[in-house]
């Protein structure tokens, strides 16, 4: 059977309401060279949206994969981050201009219509380079898996932590004997360890920076609580809206009330009242290089589980193979062979606060000694992470639709429970209706045979 075709104009008219505006004019920088270099007989056009440090480590990274395979050329090109970068991705594979390489959001990778812009992976040539899937976290690994086939090969996982003063804690009596914060598996513990941080902090700063209005920030915050309350979203077909308001309102209540006790301050500075000595925030683990930087004493672990169970939100960085109608050969073994070596070789990666997603680098002794990624690890175990579906996943639909509205709840200017309905009656509208990819519902989602 063909591959069913999705032409640039078929593409641009079902994207609808994502951001295509400015996806013509990217700024493509890399370190590759244009010409093949001196040596290499095998070109491979690898795309990525990682820039700032997450930039740096990665050109590094490629610096040395290409000392060590003289024989391949990488030309690497760095796009802008979001949705532009998948508009524009999108468009190259249904062009059949697609690189031969890229990255994505593991949850973006559902919605971008595997077996039709996406190709599969060659498990038993990612083997041949020693990628193996017992070398990961079975719910990572399968989280790239659709109808049995990989499409999506996990880089990492960067969560949201609680990044914490040891110097303010300690003052308030909040420290364990190894020096990091005291264990929290309640709401009423964590208000009291808020409460007793106050007394200890600095005049004039917030307690926790929150993020209060970020709608990407309290988005993720939510589904972290949810997550650890046991919610869930869709039944197993993706036919019905399983989203338990009741739950959700718990939730939302949870975080309005860091307002209302007076524990945040909306719209403070969150990163730079912390580096001045608030207690407490939440942060992505992208922020251990700024802190780090700045030589704070400080801790990072993942969000409390005020509600019982182990859960922080996550998402992971994953090589993606782009739809090439003649996909194969020594070009498609070099992509295969780059991201195999990246995977293994991500200590690096690791400087950068991201969890590697390759297990075997977990264990090493460089990856322990690191501070304070290896207080947060076991975050692999608990990851929280949004529902398996075309409209998920970082800067996705389920994120620009409801974030706000979260949002709204937390700041006050609407009332938890009524904000818990129209979340559900939201996600009710979203799993009937198509993805603009290939004019699927969640229900009907899956690979192209």
């Amino acid at each position: 059977m063909g591959r069913p075709g999705l032409d640039r104009r078929q593409l641009l008219a079902g994207l609808g309401g994502l951001t295509v505006a400015g996806s013509f004019g990217f700024a493509a920088l890399g370190t590759g060279a244009d010409a093949l270099a001196s040596g290499a007989d095998t070109r491979v056009r690898y795309w990525n949206l990682f820039s700032g440090g997450d930039g740096y480590n990665m050109i590094s990274m490629l610096d040395s994969f290409r000392a060590a395979n003289p024989g391949i050329d990488v030309k690497d090109s760095t796009l802008q981050w979001g949705n532009p970068f998948y508009t524009k991705l999108a468009m190259a594979a249904a062009g059949n201009r697609a690189p031969d390489l890229a990255v994505m959001h593991m949850g973006r990778v559902t919605g971008f219509s595997p077996g039709r812009l996406l190709d599969a992976w060659d498990v038993g040539l990612l083997a041949k380079y020693g990628v193996r899937e017992e070398d990961y976290n079975p719910a990572l690994w399968n989280r790239g898996v659709i109808d049995g086939k990989l499409y999506a090969l996990p880089l990492d996982i960067h969560v949201q932590l609680c990044f914490y003063r040891k110097d303010v804690l300690k003052k308030a009596d909040l420290l364990g004997d190894d020096g990091r914060m005291v264990p929290v598996t309640s709401t009423t513990e964590w208000f009291d360890v808020l409460k007793k941080a106050r007394k200890a902090q600095k005049k004039g700063l917030q307690t926790i920076g929150l993020w209060t209005n970020d709608q990407n920030f309290q988005w993720w915050f939510f589904v972290t609580f949810y997550t650890q309350l046991g919610g869930t979203w869709f039944d197993d077909a993706d036919t019905e809206v399983t989203f338990d308001t009741d739950k959700a309102t718990e939730v939302l209540e949870f975080l309005r009330r860091h307002v209302t006790d007076g524990y945040v301050v909306p719209g403070a500075p969150t990163g730079e009242q912390f580096v001045n000595g608030a207690p407490f925030t939440w942060e992505g683990n992208w922020s251990v290089p700024v802190f780090s930087g700045a030589e704070l004493d400080y801790g990072a672990t993942p969000l409390p589980p005020v509600f019982g169970e182990q859960a922080t939100h996550a998402e992971s960085h994953a090589f993606v193979l782009p739809h090439q109608a003649g996909r194969g050969g020594a070009v498609n073994e070099a992509a295969h062979r780059l991201a195999a070596y990246v995977v293994q070789n991500a200590q690096q990666w690791a400087a950068g606060g991201h969890i590697p997603a390759h297990t075997p680098t977990l264990s090493t002794d460089a990856y322990k000694k690191l501070e304070p990624q290896n207080e947060y690890v076991s975050a692999m175990d608990h990851q929280a992470t949004e529902p398996k579906v075309w409209f998920a996943g970082s800067t996705g639909v389920l994120a620009q639709d409801l974030g706000p509205v979260v949002v709204s709840s937390t700041m006050g200017s609407a009332k938890p429970d009524a904000v818990a309905r129209r979340m559900k009656s939201r996600l009710t509208t979203l799993l009937a209706s198509k993805n603009p990819m290939d004019g699927h519902t969640a229900a009907q989602g899956g690979a192209v045979a």
